[in-house]
């Protein structure tokens, strides 16, 4: 069996030789990944621009006149204004850098949620989260004296807006919640969430990890009050992420990191820092390169048209979803059409390991386990779930291979041995 590496359908152009990994031999086979919503490939066009910085405008920012140092601070600075007009977020002081979607969620957890969650109020997720928009807001629970409430999923694993109404109550201060489900690729409906919570006066949070690589994100038009992502889940380098928060949320929150760059003031005594965002958010260093790399990954993504990659990502899936909805004994998980690019299956009596590593054989990377998602598979009953997640990249003849590949999927060392075991972490 093997994959013809045809032109993606409906980009405007053939992207794969944009991808130097996917020239990779692997003991004769050329790589079909399908691993997407856990990291994308980088094109040259963003090792390029990460390569330039570093051989053209290498220097700290902000700390000295001299010409390297001002352009390091000039590229900076461009960056942001990039990720501003991407999101298009009002001002440039709006976006924040951090190094992951999990850091800008665990600094508005401890920054933001103790100056408006208190002992007796509630913060509201849904029962599909990834355990980074868990794990903050279950500890802000903790140690506030508040309750963690969570909006129920169907039979199928997925919430509705009805599912979050019935949750919400006079103490709810935080709704927080993923804009597209890491497992199904369930997208929520935030604008929606967050038109009925501002009503109330919550504050909605949301990661955007796996939304930002398939649909155009207008952070204005979904009104979030928060908004994260990280840059390997969307064409760009890992250690950067980006935290997007209205002004007058930034002028609450307080910094998880204290350090050089994030104050002009500093004293042995008590007193304020006099620092604002969002360099307030950013204390030492920071990962130049990375930002450079993000910025560029989203010019990248506007060049093909985040328009057509959303839907070239869409109809992937959704083939992948009626190609092994089709085979005896494959279970593929939610009703909703895999709008987020994501298919999570499993295949009667087999464990998802060994399904993996079936697929592997042929050149097939995907994903196996909870995917970080533990209560949502604890809800549907299961041990885990292969997860096959899409890209600009990717092809209808690599969907088809997937197909036919799980097609002959049997029971190997951890069905027989260890079939009801998750291999953990994720």
């Amino acid at each position: 069996m093997s994959a013809e590496h045809n032109t993606p359908a409906g980009l405007p152009r053939d992207v794969r030789a944009d991808f130097p990994i996917l020239g990779t031999d692997l003991d004769g086979r050329t790589p079909v990944y399908l691993d997407n919503a856990a990291t994308t490939h980088v094109p040259q066009q963003v090792l390029t621009a990460m390569y330039g910085y570093y051989t053209n405008d290498h220097s700290n920012v902000g700390r000295g006149v001299h010409a390297l140092g001002m352009r390091a601070t000039g590229r900076f600075m461009r960056s942001r204004e990039r990720v501003r007009d991407f999101l298009n977020a009002a001002d440039a002081s709006e976006v924040v850098f951090t190094k992951s979607a999990t850091e800008s969620l665990n600094l508005v957890a401890h920054g933001f949620g103790p100056q408006v969650v208190s002992s007796g109020d509630e913060v509201l997720i849904s029962g599909l989260e990834h355990h980074s928009n868990l794990l903050p807001w279950r500890e802000l629970c903790a140690r506030t004296g508040a309750t963690l409430q969570v909006a129920d999923v169907d039979e199928h694993g997925e919430p509705s807006l009805d599912a979050f109404r019935a949750k919400i109550t006079d103490r709810t201060r935080v709704i927080a919640v993923a804009h597209v489900s890491n497992v199904q690729g369930t997208v929520n409906p935030v604008r929606e969430i967050a038109a009925e919570a501002h009503a109330r006066g919550i504050v909605v949070v949301v990661d955007g990890a796996q939304a930002v690589a398939h649909r155009k994100v207008d952070v204005r038009d979904l009104d979030a009050d928060f908004y994260c992502f990280s840059g390997h889940k969307m064409y760009g380098p890992h250690g950067v992420g980006v935290l997007y928060g209205k002004a007058e949320h930034f002028a609450r929150l307080e910094p998880l990191l204290l350090g050089g760059g994030m104050t002009p003031i500093a004293t042995y005594a008590d007193g304020p820092l006099g620092a604002r965002p969002p360099l307030r958010f950013e204390a030492g260093s920071p990962n130049i390169a990375g930002m450079v790399g993000i910025a560029a990954a989203m010019d990248y993504l506007d060049e093909l048209g985040r328009d057509a990659v959303g839907e070239h990502d869409a109809a992937l899936a959704a083939r992948a979803a009626e190609g092994l909805r089709a085979l005896d004994g494959v279970t593929v998980y939610g009703a909703q059409a895999p709008l987020g690019g994501i298919v999570s299956f499993n295949v009667d009596g087999v464990h998802p390991n060994d399904v993996g590593s079936h697929l592997d054989s042929f050149g097939i990377a995907t994903r196996t386990g909870v995917h970080c998602a533990t209560p949502l598979l604890d809800s549907l009953g299961l041990v885990g779930s292969v997860r096959a997640s899409f890209g600009v990249y990717n092809t209808a003849a690599e969907v088809d291979l997937l197909v036919e590949s799980v097609g002959t999927a049997e029971k190997g060392f951890w069905s027989t041995e260890h079939p009801n075991e998750r291999f953990l972490p994720g």
